[in-house]
Formats: C-alpha cells, sequence, structure tokens
C-alpha cells in the first residue's frame, strides 16, 4: 500500500544500507541474463580467501507467480514459489531446499492501508513460528516481531521499534535482542546535486554497559559513480567507489583499515563485478 506503513523489517534500513549494503571484501561476480518470455538465468561466484563458492538461479515470472529455483557449488537446491495478490493486497511463498526435507517454509504477507503484517511457519512436525506487524502509516509506524520454537516451547526473538520518515530524513528505533540492545539510527539526504547523504547508527547494550557507533556518507562523484564511506568505534574506516560502466552493470570496489591490528594485514579489499546484457 502506497501511504500504509512499511513491513517491520523495513524499520531502519535506510540507514542500514547506506552504512553496510554492498560492502564486499573478497571477490564476487554476478551474470544476470533476462529475457522477455519471463525466463531469467543468474550466476554469481564468490571467492573469499582460498575457497571458491557458485550458484545458478533461473528466475521465471508468469502473471502474478515466480518460481526461483537455485543450485549451488553442494549440490543444494533452493526453490521459492511466490504468487502475489492470492488476496487483496496479501503475497504468500512457499520455499524448500533439497535434499533437506525439513527446510520447508510458508511465508505470508499482508499489507493494509493503516497496517503490514509478515508470518512465517516452518513446515515440519517441530516448526518455528515467526510473526511480525507494523501499524501507521508511510511517515511514522509503530512494529515489533516474535518468534517461537515450538520444539523448545521458547522464544527465539522478540525485537519492536518505531519509525518516523520523510522525503528528506530518517530516523528509526529499535529495541533488539531479546530487549537487549538499544539502537537508533539516522539518515539525511542533503539538497545537494551530487545526492549527498549522511547516516549514522548507534547501539547500546545493556548488560554490558557497551555502547558501538558507526557514521557513514554517499554521494555521486559523476552521475555514472557513487563513492561511500563509513567509520566506526573500533577503528575500521571503509570506502566503497561503485561505477555502472554500462545500463544495469555495475563494478564495485571496496577497502577497509583496520587501526587496532598491529600484526598482520590491517587492509582488505574487495571486488564485486555485476553484468547484465
Amino acid at each position: 500500500m502506497a501511504n500504509g506503513p512499511a513491513p517491520f523489517s523495513e524499520i531502519g534500513k535506510r540507514a542500514k544500507d547506506l552504512l553496510y549494503k554492498d560492502y564486499n571484501f573478497d571477490h564476487k561476480f554476478s551474470l544476470s541474463i533476462p529475457n522477455s518470455t519471463g525466463l531469467g538465468l543468474i550466476a554469481t561466484g564468490l571467492k573469499k580467501d582460498k575457497l571458491f563458492v557458485g550458484d545458478i538461479s533461473t528466475l521465471y515470472k508468469s502473471g502474478n507467480t515466480t518460481v526461483d529455483v537455485k543450485v549451488d557449488t553442494y549440490s543444494n537446491i533452493y526453490t521459492k514459489v511466490t504468487v502475489n495478490d492470492i488476496l487483496h493486497g496479501t503475497k504468500a511463498a512457499l520455499s524448500f531446499n533439497i535434499p533437506d526435507h525439513k527446510s520447508g517454509k510458508l511465508d505470508v504477507r499482508y499489507l493494509h492501508p493503516h497496517a503490514a503484517v509478515d508470518s512465517s511457519i516452518g513446515l515440519n512436525p517441530s516448526p518455528l513460528l515467526e510473526l511480525s506487524a507494523a501499524i501507521g502509516s508511510k511517515d511514522l509506524c509503530l512494529g515489533a516481531e516474535v518468534g517461537f520454537n515450538t520444539t523448545s516451547a521458547s522464544f527465539i526473538k522478540y525485537n519492536a521499534g518505531v519509525a518516523f520518515n520523510k522525503p528528506d530524513f530518517s530516523v528509526a528505533l529499535m529495541l533488539a535482542d531479546k530487549g537487549q540492545t538499544l539502537k537508533a539510527s539516522y539518515i539525511h539526504y542533503v539538497d545537494r546535486p551530487d545526492g549527498f547523504t549522511v547516516a549514522a547508527e548507534i547501539s547500546h547494550r545493556f548488560s554490558s554497559l557497551e555502547n558501538r557507533f558507526t557514521i557513514g556518507s554517499s554521494q555521486s562523484i559523476d552521475p555514472k559513480t557513487v563513492l561511500k564511506t563509513r567509520f566506526s568505534d573500533d577503528g575500521k574506516a571503509a570506502f566503497q567507489c561503485q561505477r555502472a560502466w554500462r545500463p544495469n552493470s555495475l563494478i564495485t570496489l571496496s577497502a577497509e583499515y583496520d587501526s587496532t591490528k598491529i600484526f598482520g594485514s590491517s587492509t582488505k579489499f574487495g571486488l564485486a563485478l555485476a553484468l547484465k546484457p
């Protein structure tokens, strides 16, 4: 719903994406081949240290139904079938992995002008149950989520959050880790031609009285190049340069410097290449 609240998982997502999204300190390659008939192919490879893993996935769209099948290096098969608008504002997704016969899961999302509800249930004799909900509007929303393990009859998570969104800024407050951590995030879109944006995230852990903070920025160097920076209180500084060298094809260079490392390499580099003909 355009004027309704976003799902609970979207609370604080704008700042989190600027601070962490696409930062990659390994070597990653992906190739996407779309097709006008609704069938697409995506191949991904990741080299981490001396280990190389990859997967190939096919995506098929027909009407309101999407089928995503992925096969990885270890011959695991991941399948997800999504159906939109089963009922007005309702989306359902069935996912399962082969050969893990206990991996089946059903997700249902319902969007209302004043509420967004997500539910998930494992399709096995002792399922995990998850439920999240957000109420309000696109400008102000309040939400919570819970997860329950039917095997141990215990809650595996319960979190709550509130977000206030405007076109030029967004602020969110989250009570996470079963009420053990309080997180606050803020992102501001500065009215400049280069799209300069700043974001910050602060967290406080009640049990250890530990405080953490991360700040970052993003701006366009030219119409095809975006530069991001990130600094945190643990002595780490990172930057990312992403360039669209052709439409829908990106090359991303990431680097991180750890000032606390005395021995060993204090700098990490990563390169990601995404191609879409």
